[in-house]
């Protein structure tokens, strides 16, 4: 099912602006989809999962950046890399980011489905060999990519490093070395801009259907998930 029969029913909003103005009010029905059934800018293609706002406020492009997450529990900061890179390489991209976290691995499924407030839920599985786990997530490759509601974390907690691949399709890099994740990057031809803004720092566009919401579950049980 396209992107846009999936349109009203399974399209929500994220991130209006502050006075909770939308760019998408006002909008006929024919300018919306048009808006949304765009899905290349220049070089750069999204995957069905999100569209940016109607008024552009951030172009859709490919590259990273470098940052910093603060705990706030804790008040320690973590080194982060943010990137975004175009379709047609973007799931094999997080492939082989996955590498440098060694042998085993713990992994998080995010999941927003059914949520009507902010926020998702996360579920957990611990231990589980690095190559068992590409081959279930190659089989839950269209999933993974196109469906706004899903994310998954994997990460191992006694380096720590951790790779996440979330709902807005951006890939997330976290620890105090990330050499390694940044030659995987640039070896996919992505270059560094620490002044590039990401879709989710404007409005945007989630999109999921019944039938990527099955598969989530499918996903969720044959990887023997917990709530976390």
């Amino acid at each position: 099912m396209g992107f846009l029969k999936r349109l009203f029913r399974n399209v929500f909003r994220d991130a209006a602006g502050a006075a909770g103005t939308s760019s998408f009010e006002q909008l006929s029905e024919a300018q919306l989809e048009a808006h949304l059934s765009v899905a290349r800018y220049g070089n750069f293609e999204l995957t069905d999962a999100i569209r940016p706002s109607y008024d552009l406020q951030v172009v859709p492009a490919e590259g990273y950046r470098h940052d910093v997450y603060q705990d706030e529990a804790s008040r320690a900061s973590v080194p982060v890399i943010m990137a975004a890179a175009t379709r047609e390489r973007l799931f094999e991209l997080f492939m082989d980011l996955l590498d440098p976290l060694g042998s085993e691995v713990d992994v998080v499924l995010e999941t927003s489905h059914h949520r009507h407030e902010r926020g998702h839920l996360d579920l957990y599985r611990e231990h589980i060999d690095l190559p068992v786990l590409k081959s279930t997530l190659y089989e839950f490759e269209d999933l993974l990519l196109n469906d706004g509601c899903t994310g998954i974390a994997v990460l191992n907690p006694s380096v720590p490093l951790e790779v996440q691949f979330d709902e807005h399709k951006l890939l997330i890099a976290y620890g105090e070395d990330l050499q390694a994740f940044e030659d995987v990057l640039r070896s996919y031809g992505l270059q560094c801009d620490n002044a590039m803004r990401f879709i989710t720092e404007a409005e945007h566009v989630h999109s999921s259907s019944d039938a990527y919401y099955r598969r989530f579950e499918e996903l969720k049980l044959r990887l023997g998930m917990d709530e976390y």
